[in-house]
């Protein structure tokens, strides 16, 4: 199915009650797990989520086992009620074919809307998109968006960085747009590092992203305040060096974050071994202010609530459907708007 093909209209089948009562069990348990998006006393709701090779769908309620892709309408009707909870969401892993991201916009509804970069070519690229969707109700494009690029080896810029000397360009440029909630603005930076062949391979990459922010941050600018770096980082563990680069130049990962499951196979538990996807920003430094009040961070397991009956699906096939990786979340106290 090619990009402009007429989107398929699963909302106008019939639902099969098995998954009628799949989605009640998930919404309940979303209630539960995530917080309401309130108008009185306005919250902010931002999250990050790598979907599994987002692109194409197969257009039944239930892929068949010959059928590619897996993911089928069952998997959109969840991945949209979890998306919905949210007020914007960066995706990562969003493919060429952007039909499954355009049937996600139009099942959330008119008010929802999405950007995303054009696919990053090359092999360490993967054929990846990066992008943001959002609650045009609650929040809004405030002007800026671009993707992140880096300087010439012998530019300035990497003086004191410990690279590699072969290492050039991000693989997957990271993708940085802003946007404004009543008086709050807040630019949001995307990025999934490149996985490699090893720890090592990742390295060189969080470090630059690292400097790149920081030095974004200490600039009297618009956008330089409120700035948050979430995605996949492919950190296997805090502690270790590609966490240290992460963190080296004052990021700072909420608390509420630190011990949160990040795949579905961690069992609903934190993995110290699995530590891949992130939010974080700046607390100190003249210009590095968040001036969002955080209220609570979480991660949201779907993992033993999807594609557990008729017939139940192992926890990998179901990642094929859904995805291997967890939305994470944090939720900011909002300004109040000002009454007309």
């Amino acid at each position: 199915m090619s990009e402009i093909s007429p989107l398929p209209d699963y909302s106008a089948q019939n639902v099969p009650p098995v998954i009628q009562q799949e989605m009640a069990g998930l919404m309940g348990a979303l209630d539960l797990k995530v917080p309401r998006k309130r108008q009185v006393r306005r919250n902010l709701l931002i999250a990050t989520w790598n979907i599994r090779a987002f692109g194409n769908l197969t257009e039944r309620w239930l892929a068949h086992d010959d059928d590619s892709p897996k993911r089928d309408w069952r998997a959109m009707a969840a991945i949209a009620e979890i998306v919905s909870r949210f007020d914007v969401i960066a995706i990562q892993e969003i493919k060429r074919d952007l039909t499954a991201l355009r049937v996600l916009a139009a099942t959330l509804g008119p008010e929802w809307s999405f950007i995303v970069t054009d696919v990053n070519t090359g092999e360490k690229g993967n054929g990846e998109r990066m992008g943001f969707l959002f609650d045009t109700a609650r929040v809004r494009l405030s002007g800026l968006a671009g993707e992140l690029s880096l300087p010439e080896p012998d530019d300035p810029f990497f003086d004191g960085l410990q690279v590699s000397a072969v290492f050039r360009q991000f693989a997957r440029t990271p993708y940085a747009v802003s946007f404004s909630a009543g008086h709050d603005l807040f630019t949001l930076v995307t990025a999934h590092v490149i996985y490699g062949g090893g720890a090592e391979d990742r390295t060189d990459e969080i470090a630059a992203l690292s400097r790149w922010l920081a030095d974004w941050a200490e600039r009297k600018t618009h956008y330089s305040s409120n700035l948050l770096l979430l995605g996949d980082f492919n950190i296997d563990r805090a502690g270790d060096e590609n966490y240290e680069a992460f963190t080296s130049a004052g990021l700072v990962i909420p608390a509420g974050l630190m011990n949160q499951p990040r795949t579905v196979f961690d069992g609903g538990l934190p993995n110290p071994k699995k530590f891949y996807d992130q939010i974080a920003w700046y607390e100190a430094g003249d210009h590095r202010r968040l001036t969002l009040e955080l209220v609570q961070a979480g991660s949201f397991d779907f993992s033993q609530l999807l594609y557990q009956t008729a017939p139940a699906l192992s926890t990998r096939a179901m990642s094929y459907r859904v995805s291997d990786h967890l939305p994470l979340w944090v939720e900011f106290a909002a300004s109040p708007r000002v009454q007309g």
